[in-house]
C-alpha cells in the first residue's frame, strides 16, 4: 500500500495576510480559495514542483495560529532559493551545514556543506504568524547563475 502526503494544514491568524505571503513572497501556486460562508474557508496552495500542498484558512483546525514547526522544502540549489526567497522579501536564515558530517551530532557550520552532500545543508523562514519552514538541499544541480 502506497501512501501519499497530499496536505499539509497550517493555522494562521489572518488568512489574506497569510496568502499573499505564501504567494507574493515564497512564491507558492494558490489552487483554491474557496470560502461559502464567513465561518469556512480553505485556501490550497502548492510550493512549484511540489505534490504536497499547503491549506490556510477558517474553521480548518483548532490548533492556534503559529504552532507549525520544521515543515520541509526540499531544492536543488539551496543558494539559488536563499537568494530567491531573499530578494522577495523573505527573511532567510544564513545557510548551515551539518559538522561534522561523518558524524553528525547535531552540530553546525556557517555556508554551505562544500560537496553538496544530499541533506547536509540548511536555512529556515517563517511566516507572519511564526510557522517555521526549513529548506534542506536534496541532489545539487548547478544552474547558470552559480558556474
Amino acid at each position: 500500500m502506497d501512501y501519499s502526503l497530499e496536505v499539509v494544514t497550517l493555522s494562521v491568524s489572518d488568512v489574506d495576510q497569510a496568502l499573499k505571503f505564501y504567494t507574493d513572497k515564497v512564491g507558492f501556486n494558490l489552487d483554491v480559495d474557496y470560502h461559502p460562508t464567513g465561518a469556512f474557508r480553505v485556501v490550497q496552495l502548492t510550493p512549484p514542483g511540489s505534490a504536497c500542498s499547503v491549506q490556510i484558512g477558517v474553521g480548518l483546525t483548532d490548533a492556534p495560529p503559529g504552532v507549525g514547526r520544521a515543515t520541509y522544502l526540499t531544492v536543488t540549489d539551496l543558494e539559488a532559493a536563499h537568494r530567491e526567497l531573499t530578494e522577495r522579501g523573505v527573511d532567510v536564515s544564513d545557510i548551515r551545514h551539518k559538522a561534522p558530517i561523518e558524524d553528525w551530532r547535531g552540530g553546525w557550520q556557517p555556508g554551505l556543506d562544500p560537496a553538496h552532500r544530499d541533506y547536509a545543508s540548511f536555512a529556515d523562514f517563517t511566516d507572519p504568524d511564526g510557522n517555521t519552514w526549513v529548506l534542506q538541499e536534496i541532489g545539487y544541480r548547478p544552474n547558470a547563475s552559480n558556474r
